[in-house]
């Protein structure tokens, strides 16, 4: 029940806010698809805890580049 929240929000956030946001993700995947992937896989906890890994290291001098879901 948790898992489908957290996904609607997500789906929520890239339907209606991301457009609005010039794209500045330096990863593939994005960092929301990212996030939807960690949380389907492995549920609200791991996954959330995943997907605020990834954000907090999308920053200006990130590398960047191909960085799948574990």
């Amino acid at each position: 029940m948790l898992t489908r929240a957290v996904l609607a929000a997500l789906r929520l956030y890239r339907q209606w806010i991301s457009p609005l946001k010039p794209p500045s993700c330096r990863y593939s995947p994005t960092c929301s698809a990212y996030a939807m992937e960690a949380v389907a896989r492995y549920g609200p906890w791991r996954g959330g805890w995943l997907a605020v890994r990834r954000i907090l290291r999308c920053h200006p001098w990130a590398r960047g580049g191909h960085d799948p879901v574990p």
